[in-house]
């Protein structure tokens, strides 16, 4: 049914701006993700929650700068149970962590966005299926 919307001349979808978005960036999120996103600061690390349902899927935080997404984002500390994937999507630069198989509890990771010097730390709480 997504494909199939994607073909109406009428869509006016985020790839709008210019930007595309592929079917692959939107696909294999997790049932429940819900995130606290941060509030970005330059020269400052701060805060953001995420909260993930373990079903193998991934969730994401999308930040931007200026409406543009980051030239790059650096993990500065890794988490213990999972891996998180930093790429750009559109017009943002999306972080996915998606936890280890099996995986309920909590872990956290760091990272730093350039241009600038602003970055956030996730604390995340993992749920069962």
């Amino acid at each position: 049914m997504l494909l199939l919307a994607g073909c109406n001349a009428n869509n006016a979808g985020p790839a709008a701006s210019g930007t595309r978005v592929f079917a692959a960036d939107v696909t294999g999120a997790a049932k429940s993700c819900s995130v606290d996103g941060p509030s970005l600061k330059d020269g400052q690390v701060t805060d953001a929650t995420m909260k993930v349902g373990n079903d193998g899927g991934w969730c994401g935080i999308s930040v931007a700068q200026g409406g543009k997404p980051f030239d790059a984002g650096l993990l500065t500390s890794r988490p213990t149970h999972g891996k998180v994937f930093i790429h750009k999507v559109g017009d943002v630069t999306r972080i996915d962590y998606t936890p280890d198989r099996g995986f309920v509890g909590t872990d956290t990771f760091i990272v730093k966005l350039i241009p600038g010097n602003s970055g956030f730390r996730t604390a995340v709480t993992v749920t069962g299926p």
